[in-house]
């Protein structure tokens, strides 16, 4: 595999989990009672602190995807780009 190929295939990744979380930030957003009453039953936790996990874990996500999807692209955007 080519570093181009490697390339192409980390910008696609990126875009695709750009896109996953913006989905789950907007169900989160958009059905965010119906999401609480559902875990609820499972974790146990005030409205609160099911936001402030809500809020974590995307926040993780986010930076997941920065770390290991957008600055590898960037990174051979620049290595290949005088290929």
């Amino acid at each position: 595999m080519t570093l181009i190929e490697i390339r192409n295939v980390l910008g696609w990744c990126s875009l695709i989990n750009v896109l996953l979380i913006a989905f789950g930030a907007l169900l989160v957003i958009a059905l965010r009672s119906e999401a609480y009453k559902i875990h609820s039953k499972f974790f146990p936790m005030d409205e609160q602190q099911y936001s402030a996990v809500m809020f974590s874990c995307l926040g993780l996500y986010k930076l997941l995807i920065v770390v290991f999807n957008i600055v590898p692209y960037i990174a051979l955007w620049i290595v290949t780009a005088g290929a």
